[in-house]
């Protein structure tokens, strides 16, 4: 679906804030009400729009610690692929999952309250996953950046 400078617009300004009023959300990127709306109705049926969240403040919940861990598979067939990632959607604390390439098959990102906690996924949850021959896993000292928002360009 090819996007003109409106639907962009709006991407941009419900990235930053989705509970804008539509009438607020038109008045921004200039259009008026159903048109815009109509816009947003099409995004989203396109899935272009794929939901509305609210944000959490990790630090605040007392989840402040990150881990990202590299996963290394025995197997690279396909099901043993699907058993992995099947299995990695069960465990919470898991809250990304990328398969990557290279050495590496897979890129977890892990929230927990303490490195004990982690210690205690890694031994009970995370070391039973499927064909899981390798683990290495790296602790986030500080986030420097954290953003949500896609870089939606002008055109």
């Amino acid at each position: 679906m090819k996007l003109d400078k409106f639907d962009r617009e709006i991407l941009r300004v419900l990235q930053q804030d989705a509970t804008v009023s539509m009438a607020e959300l038109s008045q921004k990127v200039g259009l008026s009400h159903t048109p815009c709306w109509r816009r947003v109705k099409r995004m989203e049926a396109d899935g272009i729009i794929v939901g509305k969240v609210t944000l959490l403040n990790s630090k605040k919940l007392n989840l402040g610690v990150s881990v990202f861990i590299f996963v290394t598979l025995k197997n690279h067939d396909g099901d043993s692929l699907t058993d992995f990632e099947q299995a990695v959607q069960s465990i919470d604390e898991v809250v990304e999952c990328h398969t990557t390439s290279g050495e590496k098959d897979y890129l977890l990102k892990v929230v927990v309250e303490s490195i004990e906690e982690y210690e205690n996924l890694l031994k009970n949850k995370l070391t039973h996953l499927p064909l899981v021959d390798h683990l290495s896993s790296t602790f986030a000292l500080k986030q420097v950046k954290n953003t949500t928002q896609l870089p939606i360009k002008s055109q």
